[in-house]
């Protein structure tokens, strides 16, 4: 009894570890076996539902209250089933009954089928459904029995002690015909090899099964936004648009391919996409479908991992110890499935998710390529990554773009780009989330009639957030959501009434009467993103006053997957959310420095110092130095905070604010705010080189360009937009590669519209689209130019882009190499050849245009005086199309360049 209370922690952990149930069910087993337990004390201890250190902790209370002859046999159970690695650091007794001494004999079935369930479950693991369909077909069984035992979301060790629990509630018949199955089963049988292995042994085809059974239960429910209404995946997934950098459509079975390398030799695949588009879902629906045999057939073995997870692992652990703690331990055979592992890399798989939320940044300083050496997990993982260690093992790791460096892609096989959803996928996923067909159809009228909410719906998050408020979004009237910061606040909302805590859910006090929660929520973010924490402990949650109340809004969900002998551990239903209410936190708190709204933009000067904005926000100056890491805070984290705290301080929201926060206080960070975008507006000017003579004066803007127009369209202030522009004087503006969506073509439009002269944009080579096109119509009066090369854009958008174009004088050019248009799009520009006299350049090349489309054309070509560049190379107008088109061109004198 002594033994067992000194090593409560140690033996906790062992059972505990990796998340799986096993150990703690053995022990059970056994237990039951030797009637040192009795059914209830079973029932009492395994509770569905209720997390693993909690069963674990009443096993251990259970048996030390039994005394000493129990605790004796637990400790031999534990000496039995623990893999000698893990037992190595307990104590156990020296001269131990051993188990088999202490056989009895049994009179009956039953009583023999508890005897013996430790051998059973080992036994029947591997052919529960055929133990199941021979008491159907007994009569001994009844359908919805053998529903409740091969649920899937059991292991087969788990649906193999189910199938006992029931059998011996059914009688002393059941009980001697499973005995007979069992004695049946023992016999040789043959059975087909899989092709990639024909000699695969029993623990190897053991320990797939029990993998592929965990991860279909882990992936068979959506995981991400909180799992709040336990949605299938297999109802609720969307198809989301893959496409490689050339903008090559991808499919989800073909993200692991060996087509399309960049580098041959690499075995990594990164597939990016920014916060809330999906990375995390799509990964799990891969999962799922190689659980099922629909997907990923190449590989024998997958192992999921999550970097969120893997930051709470403070030990250093063996790639062997990390495989089977953290994603599936074997039963039996933990050396020979290894061992296969390392012979054949090729069949196996790893997956990583949220690579960006790992604590430390990606680095190749220490090297690894010893399997069985110990190392921090994230040395484990670079080494993976970058083929040093189990070189051949195919790896798929999905991060934000802004945090993958020049380091790691070096080591990418290739880049898939995970765009979100396409205007089909958002209507899709719309009515899959409303049962109520009347009501998914009034969410997309309403979306139809806002492009801004339409253009956010194309990130599956803020998709989800707007189905989940379609209360509050029907409801709003005239004031519909119009920018990221308005969505937010209005799932802030909702989940506030959601949860019945508003006394006045209309009214504009809403906010004031849960200020504190909101407070403790945002104080809980904002250390969280201080130093990458997005997993909190109970006792992170006690510091920052966060208790049940906090939890009932919703906004925190239990983390699973997290092993801790404390207590269950909490994150934010998404990334972004934490963001959201750090963001609150630096608005709200009268905490947080006067200055942090400025030190928060001044994003230049911080990725050049070693400590961050919001180290220096901290009060505890020197606790953060000690805790600073050099990516403890990331840069896309802050902007995205730093948006929200714009959108927050806009005059729109201002009245939310008037009884949370003092007006002179909100009015000083509103202006610091102002002030800090037009700083940053400036340094980006101020770095425009000076033309070459002749030449047209350009600025090739960088990302963080884009950052500050959103964070400007998110305050929808006019005045300062068109403050913003007065200085910019440039003859083209290039923003090529820069991840440009709807979302961002909305913001770009609201403040370039506000330019003195016409510019030059070129967006060549981002994710505009339809949606993205209709948004930029506001601007396109100050547009000469507009190139829009590899868009992903269709002849709807064409359309749109035509009828505003037509009304603008200084529209003259523009290019969409690339993208998918047809013979439709050529009556558009037919239209636009006929009545734009000015009209200089029209560039269609590697479109789908046909001979068709050449006939159309021709038309506004004839009556063109102006046309200079005419492009239709990489179609298909044939000489049919050519001849027309020479035709057409044959009095032409305005063009030089055909092709």
């Amino acid at each position: 009894m002594e033994l067992l209370l000194k090593q409560r922690t140690e033996i906790l952990r062992a059972l505990c570890s990796g998340g799986s149930a096993e150990h703690l069910e053995s022990i059970l087993d056994i237990l039951l076996a030797q009637e040192e337990i009795t059914w209830e004390d079973y029932q009492n201890v395994q509770v569905t539902g209720r997390p693993l250190n909690s069963n674990a902790r009443n096993l251990l209370d259970l048996v030390y209250t039994k005394g000493a002859d129990t605790c004796e046999l637990f400790l031999a159970a534990l000496k039995q089933i623990l893999p000698k690695e893990q037992g190595a650091g307990l104590c156990f007794l020296e001269h131990s009954s051993t188990l088999d001494e202490l056989e009895v004999t049994q009179r009956t079935w039953t009583e023999t089928v508890l005897k013996r369930r430790p051998s059973l479950v080992w036994k029947l693991q591997g052919s529960v459904q055929d133990a199941v369909e021979a008491l159907v077909e007994s009569g001994h069984f009844s359908s919805a029995d053998a529903n409740e035992v091969l649920l899937p979301v059991y292991t087969p060790s788990q649906q193999a002690r189910r199938l006992l629990d029931h059998v011996g509630s059914k009688g002393e018949s059941a009980s001697k015909m499973l005995l007979q199955f069992s004695q049946l089963s023992e016999e040789p049988q043959t059975s087909p090899s899989q092709d990639k292995l024909t000699n695969t042994t029993e623990v190897l085809k053991r320990f797939k099964e029990k993998l592929s059974s965990s991860v279909s239960a882990e992936s068979c429910f959506l995981s991400t936004y909180g799992r709040t209404n336990h949605m299938p995946l297999e109802v609720i997934f969307t198809e989301v648009q893959l496409a490689l950098p050339d903008n090559k459509p991808v499919s989800l079975e073909e993200i692991v391919s060996p087509k399309d390398a960049v580098n041959g030799e690499a075995d990594t695949v990164l597939v990016s996409g920014v916060a809330g588009s999906g990375k995390s879902t799509l990964l799990q629906r891969l999962h799922l479908l190689w659980s099922q045999g629909g997907a990923l057939r190449d590989f024998l073995l997958v192992f999921p991992f999550s970097c969120r997870r893997l930051n709470s692992e403070l030990r250093e652990l063996s790639l062997q110890e990390l495989l089977f703690q953290h994603c599936c331990w074997p039963d039996r055979g933990q050396e020979e499935i290894f061992q296969f592992i390392l012979d054949h890399p090729q069949l196996i798989l790893f997956t990583f998710d949220g690579l960006d939320e790992l604590k430390q940044s990606f680095s190749d300083d220490q090297r690894l390529c010893c399997p069985t050496q110990r190392a921090p997990v994230h040395v484990l993982l670079f080494n993976l990554i970058q083929g040093s260690l189990m070189k051949g093992v195919w790896k798929v790791v999905t991060s934000r773009p802004d945090a993958v460096g020049p380091g790691l892609k070096q080591h990418l096989r290739r880049e898939v780009l995970l765009k979100g959803f396409s205007p089909a996928g958002i209507e899709s996923f719309v009515r899959q989330h409303h049962r109520d067909p009347t009501v998914a159809a009034k969410v997309l009228e309403s979306l139809q009639a806002n492009t801004a909410l339409l253009g956010l719906c194309h990130s599956p998050v803020l998709c989800w957030i707007v189905s989940q408020c379609h209360k509050e979004l029907l409801g709003c009237g005239e004031g519909r959501p119009q920018t990221l910061t308005d969505v937010y606040l209005m799932i802030l909302q909702h989940f506030f009434q959601h949860k019945h805590l508003l006394k006045n859910p209309i009214g504009a006090g809403w906010l004031q009467e849960h200020k504190e929660t909101v407070l403790y929520l945002g104080k809980l973010a904002f250390d969280g993103i201080s130093t990458s924490c997005y997993v909190f402990s109970s006792t992170d949650l006690e510091l920052c006053n966060v208790g049940e109340r906090e939890l009932l809004t919703g906004f925190l969900i239990q983390s699973r997957n997290v092993s801790q002998i404390d207590g269950k551990c909490y994150e934010f239903l998404h990334l972004t959310i934490q963001c959201f209410f750090a963001a609150l936190h630096i608005v709200l708190s009268p905490n947080v420095e006067r200055s942090a709204v400025t030190k928060l933009f001044d994003l230049w000067n911080t990725a050049e110092k070693s400590s961050t904005c919001f180290g220096l926000c901290l009060p505890d100056k020197q606790s953060w130095a000690a805790k600073n890491d050099r990516n403890a805070v990331e840069t896309p984290n802050l902007q995205i905070i730093a948006t929200f705290v714009s959108g927050l301080l806009s005059q729109r929201h201002k009245s939310l604010w008037l009884h949370c926060c003092p007006g002179a206080v909100l009015e000083q960070k509103g202006r610091q705010v102002v002030k800090s975008m037009s700083k940053g507006m400036q340094r980006h000017f101020r770095s425009i080189p000076k033309p070459i003579p002749g030449e047209k004066k350009s600025m090739h803007a960088l990302p963080h360009f884009v950052w500050l127009i959103k964070c400007i369209y998110e305050m929808q202030d006019s005045q300062i937009a068109k403050d913003a522009m007065s200085k910019l004087e440039v003859d083209h503006l290039k923003l090529t590669y820069c991840n440009i969506g709807p979302v961002e073509c909305t913001a770009l439009a609201f403040v370039l519209q506000h330019l003195k002269n016409p510019v030059g944009l070129n967006l060549d080579n981002n994710s505009v689209g339809d949606v993205g096109v209709e948004q930029l119509l506001p601007c396109l009066h100050i547009c000469s130019s507009l190139y829009l090369r590899n868009n992903n854009i269709t002849d709807e958008g064409i359309r749109k882009l035509t009828d505003k174009g037509v009304q603008c004088d200084s529209f003259q050019k523009i290019a969409l190499f690339n993208n998918r248009l047809t013979d439709a799009c050529t009556q558009h520009f037919s239209h636009l050849l006929k009545t734009k006299q000015n009209f200089l350049a029209l560039r269609l090349g590697n479109n789908n245009i046909t001979a068709d489309g050449a006939k159309l054309l021709a038309e506004g070509l004839k009556q063109n005086g102006s046309l200079m560049y005419l492009g239709l190379w990489g179609n298909r107008i044939g000489d049919e199309g050519a001849e027309v088109i020479a035709n057409a061109l044959e009095s032409s004198t305005s063009l030089v360049w055909l092709r």
